[in-house]
């Protein structure tokens, strides 16, 4: 019995260790994303949205061949195939189509705001899809968080209170990526993070060839250096780099838990539109920022029941 307790004594430490481990690499991820949105708002000045949606996973493809060619990556099997599609479906594909064409018609810090219900749909299908089990704590919490979010897009529409066409496209990015997030964050496990997003960016690249070429065509790019730089980080860091540490976060897990970081996203978000775009700060805005803060928070501090079944695969040995 008191080895018993030994064990259970030496490994709480390791598993907290673990998690704290996810969460910095989740933070790391959501503060190199939290630049897309504001630099996607200077790209699509001069830069068509189907070309920044489809060239930036083009950059980020070829980076991502590279570096699978150079360190003589195994393929994945056929079930893995599949389940990369899911991934590039809504991170390669979904998510930057989306969120490009709805930030020609909104400030990108609203959809910056739009883009905080992320966390919660990515909890939501972590749940379903890697059987986590939040308590009720942390629903609660995250319930708080996306209720915020909601209000903060009402109020900066101008309180109408109802959804436009670009908060449509915005959700519809926000469940593509909650979708590619949670597959992702489970195969990262078994592939390893970095070689997860690049196998996915590699699969889409046929398709994101073609739109990139046809976006050209229709409307030739005729873009500042500004914008050019804009769309370089698109493609290297929120396409590429930035998925290194999420998915890691991710892997590292719990999935659910990890998700919530996303909820400072938006508030780094907000503050680069107000530094680089000069986009008006109100003090709605900064007492908003600072609930989500809260919110994520209180909710990586819930304690977690463990999955009903056995502890999943393994994350390889292998830093992104």
């Amino acid at each position: 019995m008191r080895d018993n307790s030994s064990a259970t004594t030496l490994i709480r430490p390791v598993v907290l260790s673990r998690e704290r481990s996810g969460l910095w690499w989740g933070l790391l991820g959501v503060a190199a994303f939290s630049f897309t949105v504001p630099f996607t708002k200077v790209a699509v000045a001069g830069l068509s949205p189907l070309f920044i949606g489809s060239g930036r996973a083009v950059v980020a493809a070829v980076l991502a061949a590279f570096a699978l060619t150079l360190t003589r990556q195994r393929f994945p099997s056929g079930v893995q195939w599949a389940r990369l599609a899911v991934v590039a479906g809504g991170v390669v594909i979904g998510f930057p189509l989306l969120s490009s064409f709805a930030l020609t018609t909104t400030p990108a810090s609203h959809g910056a705001v739009v883009i905080a219900l992320l966390p919660a749909a990515t909890a939501m299908a972590a749940v379903l899809r890697a059987r986590e089990r939040p308590p009720v704590a942390f629903w609660l919490i995250t319930g708080v968080g996306a209720l915020a979010a909601i209000a903060f897009a009402s109020m900066q529409s101008g309180g109408s209170g109802q959804l436009h066409s670009a908060d449509l496209l915005l959700l519809g990015a926000v469940v593509a990526a909650a979708i590619g997030y949670a597959e992702g964050g489970l195969l990262a496990r078994e592939l390893g993070a970095w070689q997860t997003v690049s196998w996915a960016l590699v699969l889409a690249s046929p398709l994101m060839v073609v739109l990139t070429v046809l976006s050209a065509t229709q409307q030739p790019p005729a873009a500042t250096p500004v914008q050019w730089a804009a769309f370089a980080y698109l493609g290297v860091v929120s396409m590429f780099l930035g998925f290194f540490a999420w998915y890691r976060g991710l892997a590292v897990g719990p999935m659910s838990k990890v998700s919530q970081i996303q909820l400072i996203q938006p508030v780094l978000s907000i503050c680069w539109a107000g530094l680089l775009l000069g986009e008006a700060l109100t003090w709605m805005t900064i007492l908003g920022g600072l609930a989500v803060i809260l919110c994520a928070g209180a909710a990586v501090r819930v304690r977690l029941r463990p999955a009903p079944s056995s502890s999943g695969p393994a994350l390889p040995g292998r830093n992104p």
